[in-house]
């Protein structure tokens, strides 16, 4: 059994902060990451972020990856990164399992930090099981990570930010972009993303859902339709496009099933993406002395999820007895920096999430 101070499951954005706030203040981190290599979903993203210049504005994911890795060197001893570790279960004895290369270890943490992310939704339609439907996150793996192009016509299910930015991308990569449709009456990503496509003429078409994909082994076209306002397909507006590539963008749930094995008490509310783990400000859940951070807590940009990593890291080093620097003073800076990423308009969805889950209430 391998004791350890602090354990923190998952080395995106948020875990990556949560361990350098954390390991600053004094405590000892053993950070986790399933993949190859940390960055979490900011590996494949190439597009600059939005944002403060405290959160990377006008930085590319794949470079505050690798700015918030090395950041860790700083504090040498500090943090234990690794990779190709899978953590299997949270049991109610506090044992913390993984398989890290292939072999099955145990941890007895005194506190943990669970910044596991999200997981795509997907939509049920006839041939969404042919080759050549994907997810957004695997399209960018696709293209950002491996240099494949999944297909030459793409058909963007979602006018998120991120079927709009992936679209981007494809279009970069040569992809012919046939259309992006939503279901929606208004395009749901930012207007600065949707005028690049518009302008290269792409369709983009509000109230519209796939019917169906078709092919004999794999996608060969995509038939589209309007919706009504019951968000019934009209039949009579039927249409079928030419594509090898149907992807699917309509958002992202919490991955938070480590949690609910480890009895944390959950709620369903659709402005966070799903059912979340409920959670205090200092983003503790109801397990005591275990934290999350990020898209597990609700789905909101990176910048979000890095603060949020912040405060966890903070709290958590508070609760185990560091102190070093101003750690107060920094977790009361996270929750202003939050109220700050959170106003206007554009946060309303997520304020009205964590009012109904009782956070700010």
């Amino acid at each position: 059994m391998n004791q350890v101070p602090l354990l923190i499951i998952g080395a995106g954005p948020a875990g990556l902060s949560a361990a350098y706030r954390a390991a600053e203040a004094g405590a000892d981190v053993l950070l986790l990451e399933r993949s190859g290599k940390a960055g979490g979903q900011l590996v494949k993203q190439t597009h600059k972020f939005f944002g403060s210049e405290k959160q990377f504005a006008s930085t590319r994911g794949i470079h505050i990856a690798d700015r918030l890795t090395s950041r860790l060197e700083q504090l040498p001893g500090r943090v234990t990164l690794l990779t190709d570790a899978t953590v299997l279960g949270i049991y109610e004895d506090g044992v913390v399992t993984a398989d890290i290369s292939g072999t099955v270890q145990k941890f007895r943490p005194s506190a943990v930090i669970v910044a596991t992310g999200a997981y795509e939704k997907t939509l049920a339609f006839p041939g969404n099981d042919l080759p050549g439907v994907y997810g957004a996150g695997a399209v960018q793996t696709l293209m950002n990570e491996y240099g494949i192009l999944p297909g030459r016509r793409v058909l963007m299910v979602g006018a998120g930010n991120i079927g709009l930015i992936v679209s981007y991308q494809l279009m970069q990569a040569g992809v012919h972009v046939a259309a992006v449709i939503d279901a929606a009456d208004r395009i749901g990503g930012y207007l600065v993303h949707a005028s690049k496509i518009a302008r290269a003429g792409v369709p983009l078409l509000m109230r519209h859902t796939v019917v169906a994909a078709g092919g004999s082994e794999e996608v060969e076209r995509a038939v589209i339709a309007e919706i009504d306002e019951q968000w019934q397909v009209k039949p009579d507006t039927k249409r079928t496009l030419d594509v090898d590539l149907i992807c699917v963008a309509v958002g992202l749930s919490p991955l938070a099933d480590l949690l609910y094995q480890a009895g944390a008490v959950s709620r369903y509310i659709a402005p966070l993406g799903g059912h979340v783990p409920l959670r205090d400000a200092s983003m503790m859940t109801t397990l005591d002395g275990v934290y999350l951070a990020g898209d597990v807590a609700g789905i909101e940009e990176a910048s979000s999820a890095m603060v949020e990593g912040e405060l966890a890291g903070l709290a958590a080093a508070r609760r185990l007895g560091f102190e070093g620097g101003d750690t107060s003073g920094l977790i009361s800076a996270c929750l202003a920096e939050l109220r700050q990423l959170r106003a206007g308009p554009a946060g309303g969805k997520i304020r009205t999430g964590l009012a109904l889950a009782g956070v700010y209430a």
